[in-house]
């Protein structure tokens, strides 16, 4: 059961500036999913797992920050931005979620889309902590 694979180089430049934000700021499991070949309301998912409500938040800020000073890209909508579990920011073309371990779980858009062509990008050696630990900015 081969899934279909994306490569980071072909995705365009905003789904790969939002996805080194996401990494900027220690994301979790980041995930692309690519929907362009439905003709549904959006072009990617780009999918990501924050360790604490201050995290997620921080995540998402910097997505904002990034796109909007590379590219003057600001989202078209917000979702969930005080929410401890989930958060959106749709950007037209693709869409970006950040979830807590479990909200992630719960939803699991992963399976929900599972027969689109994906990218997992992997961790970066820093980025995945314990939650006990505590965060230092």
């Amino acid at each position: 059961m081969n899934e279909p694979q994306v490569k980071l180089e072909t995705l365009p430049q905003a789904v790969r500036l939002a996805v080194q934000a996401a990494q900027n700021k220690k994301a979790s499991a980041i995930t692309v999913l690519d929907l362009s070949s439905l003709g549904t309301f959006t072009e990617y998912f780009v999918i990501c797992t924050g360790f604490s409500t201050p995290q997620v938040q921080a995540i998402c800020t910097e997505v904002e920050e990034v796109l909007y000073k590379e590219l003057k890209r600001e989202p078209e909508h917000r979702e969930g931005q005080r929410s401890t579990d989930w958060a959106l920011l749709d950007f037209g073309g693709f869409l970006v979620h950040v979830f807590s371990e479990q909200a992630r779980r719960f939803y699991d858009l992963e399976r929900l889309w599972r027969t689109v062509p994906k990218l997992e990008i992997p961790d970066l050696p820093d980025a995945a902590f314990s939650p006990s630990r505590s965060e230092a900015s």
